[in-house]
């Protein structure tokens, strides 16, 4: 008659409910790390994107505005052909409480000086990945004042004619100077930049707000 003995069983060839758990858990955790660790990367890799296709946007406005390429500004008009890169713009404003301001400004040397660094400064700020923070804060400036200049809550310019306004609040300088905001604030000069090398600068790293 044969015995069934119970000690004969390998003790290998179990795993305690413990043991399973622990293992199932490092599992899952491992698995929620390399996720998390591949949207970072996803995420990093869209901001650069965002972050260069802005920059050319100013970068383009610069050009244009200055060696008058045919687009916004026409061929001969250019600003090393003697045209002025504000005139046109602020000259036009036809609507808001600052309407008389940019008329007064429209044209001087120091707006149209201001207005080209800035836009090249921004530009090149951005499409290096180096001081995201004084980007952002010179482009939400400039950004702030060609809102006000639009002045998107008047549904009516000040000779009585349709604004043709499609928005009260937010146009798409508003969408620019958050987006700058947000590229500062990400740290977006790392991928496809400078902004690690900008950083280990002993003059950047002594002052954060260059960064």
């Amino acid at each position: 008659m044969a015995v069934h003995d119970p000690s004969h069983r390998h003790p290998g060839l179990r795993f305690s409910p413990a043991r399973e758990a622990t293992t199932e858990s490092a599992t899952t955790e491992s698995a929620i790390g390399e996720a998390a660790a591949g949207r970072t990367a996803v995420s990093a890799y869209v901001l650069a994107g965002l972050r260069l296709l802005t920059g050319f946007v100013f970068l383009w406005a610069f050009l244009d505005k200055t060696f008058g390429l045919g687009y916004a500004t026409p061929s001969g008009k250019g600003w090393i052909d003697g045209g002025s890169p504000t005139r046109g713009f602020l000259g036009g404003v036809a609507v808001g409480p600052m309407e008389s301001v940019f008329h007064a400004w429209a044209g001087d040397a120091w707006a149209d000086w201001l207005f080209m660094l800035g836009l090249l400064g921004i530009g090149v700020a951005l499409t290096l990945g180096v001081a995201l923070r004084l980007a952002a804060v010179a482009g939400t400036v400039m950004m702030a004042l060609m809102w006000m200049a639009e002045w998107p809550p008047a549904r009516h310019l000040s000779d009585g004619s349709p604004s043709m306004s499609t928005n009260p609040f937010a146009d798409y300088h508003l969408v620019y100077a958050v987006v700058l905001i947000a590229l500062a604030a990400a740290g977006a000069g790392a991928v496809w930049g400078l902004g690690h090398a900008w950083a280990r600068l002993p003059f950047v790293a002594r002052h954060p707000w260059l960064r």
